[in-house]
């Protein structure tokens, strides 16, 4: 973990391609951290993965949680809560997210397509959100 990157074998992909992936400091602390640990890891560091719905029920149980606190800051603040709050927010659009935040930080359309495994441009346009205000700075 030297070099900050790990090597994701094509079984470990969506697309089925291997690659390799560059890891921000901040996931490398994280990783290390689980390293820590009294577990052994081998393969896959988030072991319940099993499919793309593996996730529905902890982000399902994560998204009530926060409309509940939501609800609560509202009512401490005598504000009427938006019961549309969070309602339609699925953990795929943390991956539109991601992808739009790494061309925020200044990677160029390969590089993101290399973290995210997209294969077409086209396919990586429609994963990215341009920030009308940060493009008109970026005009002058």
């Amino acid at each position: 973990m030297r070099s900050r990157v790990i090597q994701l074998p094509a079984d470990a992909t969506k697309n089925g391609d291997a690659r390799t992936v560059a890891l921000s400091s901040e996931a490398v602390t994280v990783l290390k951290g689980l390293m820590t640990q009294p577990l052994h890891i081998s393969g896959r560091v988030f072991g319940t993965w099993k499919d793309a719905s593996s996730f529905s029920k902890p982000w399902q149980r994560l998204v009530r949680r926060a409309r509940r606190l939501y609800a609560e800051d509202c009512k401490r603040k005598a504000v009427k809560p938006n019961s549309r709050m969070l309602a339609d927010l699925r953990f795929h659009d943390r991956r539109h997210d991601a992808t739009t935040k790494l061309f925020e930080a200044g990677l160029n359309p390969f590089e993101v397509a290399s973290m995210t495994g997209h294969k077409s441009m086209q396919m990586l346009k429609r994963y990215v959100t341009v920030d009308a205000s940060k493009l008109a700075q970026k005009l002058g």
